[in-house]
This record gives C-alpha cells, sequence and structure tokens, in this order.
C-alpha cells in the first residue's frame, strides 16, 4: 500500500453527524459542509508547458447533498477530489469544511489529510492485505490521535457499520478472500464508522460488474440516506450521476462547465458538451439564429428549425434534442420540425426501441415506446420533434 492510499485508510475522524437524514433535492436547512473558491491547481509537463487541472473552480454543498463531479478522463474531476481531501495542494483558492478554512492560498492555511475530518472511499478501496475485514474498519478509529475510543466501543461502532453494509459474517475474512462488491462495502463501512460528515468517492464502482454496481448503487443511496451524510462522488458515468446525484457538476478542461440538479442538467444543458455528455442527443449545425416571439429559428441542411430556447454563445451552435422527444410518423402532419427521413437501424431494447434514421445528410436516433408505431430498415418516414424540445446551444 502506498503513502496515498495509507492517507486515505488513515485521514478519518469523528465528526458531529449530520440530519438523520438528507433533504434530497432540496435546500438544506443549515449552512454548507463544505465551500470551494476560486480553486485552482496546475501541473508541469516534462515539456515545460503548464496544464490547469482546475481552473477557478467555485461550488458549495450542503449538509445531507450528495454532489456528483462528472466528466471525461482528464477533466479534473479526480485532482478536485484530492484537492478537497488533502492529497494534492492547490496552487490558489479557499476549501472550507464545517465552517472552518481547511486551505487557503492568501493565509497559507493547509490543514493535513488527517485533520480535515473526512473519510474517503478510493477507487482500489486501499484495504490492508494483512488485516482482516473488522481490522481494516477500526483502523480509523485505532489510529485517532489522539486516541478516544476504547475497545468496547470500537467494538460496537465497527459492528454497527458492517451491519449497515450486510458484511457482518465477513469479519475474520481478509480482503483477498472476500469479492470485489465486498470488498467496496468493507471501504463503506470503514468511511461510515468515525460518522464523518462529508464523505468523498473516488469512483468506487468502476472495478465491478454492471450488475453488482448497479446494487451497489441503490444500497449506497440508502446508506447515504440512513446516515445522513454529505457526499462528493467522482464517476465518468453518466447514468450512475444521474441515478446518485442531488447536484451533478459537470465539469470539462478543469471549469465548470453546468452544475444543477440531474432533471436541469438533461434536461437544460448549456452547451453541445454538456448535452452529449450528460445523454444521447441529436445535433444539427446551424448558423445565424434568431428570434419569432417565444420561439427561436435557424437555417440548417434539413431547411428551417424551430427551437424553444438559445444557450449563450454563438460558438458552433446546434440544434439540440434528445432521441425520446422524437417521433415518427408514416404521413405528414405539416408541423413545424418535420423532416422526411428512411430508416437506417432498428434496435430493440425491450422497454424502448431506438430507430436510425437518415434525413437528408443528417444522422438523427428516435427513441419509441411499446405500443409505438414499427418501422422496418429502408422505410420511408417521417422524424417530427416539437419547437419546445429544441435548445440552441453553442460548443
Amino acid at each position: 500500500m502506498n503513502q496515498s492510499q495509507s492517507q486515505q485508510a488513515a485521514g478519518i475522524h469523528e465528526l458531529p453527524s449530520a440530519a438523520a437524514a438528507p433533504r434530497r433535492h432540496a435546500d438544506a436547512a443549515v449552512g454548507p459542509v463544505a465551500r470551494v473558491e476560486h480553486l485552482r491547481r496546475q501541473f508541469r509537463r516534462t515539456s515545460g508547458e503548464t496544464v490547469p487541472a482546475i481552473d477557478d473552480v467555485t461550488f458549495e454543498m450542503a449538509a445531507g447533498q450528495l454532489v456528483v463531479l462528472l466528466g471525461p478522463s482528464g477533466c479534473g474531476k479526480t485532482t478536485l477530489l484530492r484537492c478537497i481531501a488533502g492529497l494534492e495542494q492547490p496552487d490558489a483558492g479557499r476549501i472550507e469544511l464545517n465552517g472552518a478554512a481547511v486551505f487557503n492560498s492568501k493565509t497559507r492555511v493547509n490543514v493535513p489529510t488527517e485533520r480535515r475530518g473526512l473519510s474517503m472511499v478510493p477507487q482500489s478501496y486501499a484495504l490492508w492485505p494483512h488485516m482482516t475485514v473488522f481490522d481494516n474498519i477500526a483502523y480509523p478509529l485505532r489510529s485517532a490521535r489522539p486516541r478516544r475510543f476504547s475497545r468496547a466501543e470500537t467494538e460496537v461502532r465497527v459492528r454497527d457499520a458492517m451491519r449497515s453494509v450486510g458484511i457482518e459474517a465477513l469479519a475474520q475474512q481478509y480482503p483477498n478472500q472476500i469479492s470485489g462488491g465486498q470488498q467496496q462495502r468493507v471501504a463503506l463501512a470503514r468511511a461510515l464508522v468515525a460518522n464523518a460528515s462529508v464523505v468523498l468517492f473516488d469512483e468506487p464502482l468502476s472495478n465491478i460488474d454492471a450488475k453488482v454496481r448497479e446494487q451497489l448503487r441503490l444500497e449506497l443511496l440508502e446508506t447515504q440516506r440512513r446516515f445522513g451524510f454529505a457526499g462528493i462522488f467522482v464517476t465518468h458515468d453518466r447514468q450512475e450521476a444521474m441515478i446518485l446525484a442531488d447536484s451533478i457538476i459537470v465539469l470539462q478542461h478543469g471549469r465548470i462547465a453546468q452544475a444543477g440538479t440531474p432533471h436541469e442538467v438533461y434536461t437544460a444543458p448549456v452547451s453541445r458538451y454538456v448535452a452529449n455528455f450528460i445523454g444521447p442527443a441529436n445535433e444539427i449545425p446551424v448558423a445565424q439564429v434568431d428570434q419569432l416571439g417565444d420561439a427561436f429559428t435557424a437555417a440548417c441542411s434539413l431547411g428551417k428549425v424551430v427551437g424553444g430556447s438559445k444557450g449563450a454563445g454563438s460558438d458552433g451552435l446546434a440544434a439540440v434534442w434528445r432521441p425520446e422527444a422524437s417521433r415518427l410518423t408514416a404521413r405528414q402532419h405539416d408541423r413545424a420540425n418535420e423532416w422526411d427521413c428512411t430508416v437506417t437501424r432498428v434496435l430493440f431494447y425491450g422497454t424502448h426501441t431506438e430507430y436510425v434514421v437518415r434525413a437528408g445528410d443528417e444522422d438523427l436516433t428516435v427513441t419509441t415506446r411499446p405500443g409505438d408505431d414499427e418501422f422496418a430498415i429502408g422505410v420511408q418516414a417521417w422524424l417530427t420533434v416539437e419547437p419546445s424540445d429544441v435548445r440552441f446551444l453553442p460548443n
């Protein structure tokens, strides 16, 4: 186990617990438990080039809230998490936890990891291979300085944490004797045992097969509701983000591209980057967008496209809408945003059918539900989308 893993395993101390249950998708009744202000972190390549991994990031998190940092590899999400944990030292900015500054570049405050009062579930789980499951979970209590937990209290806390994640029977097993899903539960129990108000998750489900991962997501949500801790969860999996998050922060090149509830980010993306990363989207490039009353219109390769809103900016504009907002019909109805097309692919998923159609020079996707009209490959059809479902977005 390397030094970073050791810090992650040890840096857990008791804090006053948060509310018994988080207020999901609502404003918390108390102040933020975590606040990040104008944070910057740069790395220097061997060529001498400076790369901004975190570039002026500001956000805050309420008690009991689960915030997901979402983005592709290299967008800065893990670096941001490590800065909050104290495993990376930012170049500028401020980090505040439970009302106290743990990092401030102006006043040169930089509280060590083990004194920040955080728990962390790393991607590798960072379990001590020579320790039993019980001893791994007990490690934060036994290593706390000054020592505050008696043997009896440690026993009670560890048993309670194991029971909360359903691994009571594994107490005397070693990490190499249990499955990946069980190891993840051990790491979560270790994070919970000290009753921290903030828990950090660095892609903890990425090494687990799909079926177990789905179950662990639900267990994590239930555990978070039961204990009421605030969590910051790093992932590149958009479905995982949508399921877990109270608030999603989409990162792009070290900056916040958009922050909001899953519903807000999915239905009202502010850019093509966000729209495509948070879910499948259809795009048709456009040039100038004109406003006509409450609607927006633009010329595109299919003729005219009408939209309900326009995002800020004009670089690389496109008309964007979700596949499920599209509709395929056998006949023309003389509506706005109605184009003739040919079905080129049919994918049946059981819960829905996905069609790929060719309209002019554009390949577009349509998602239909059971009971909707069915079309075969090669069939001519009409593609329609309501103007209110179309957004004109920049890159």
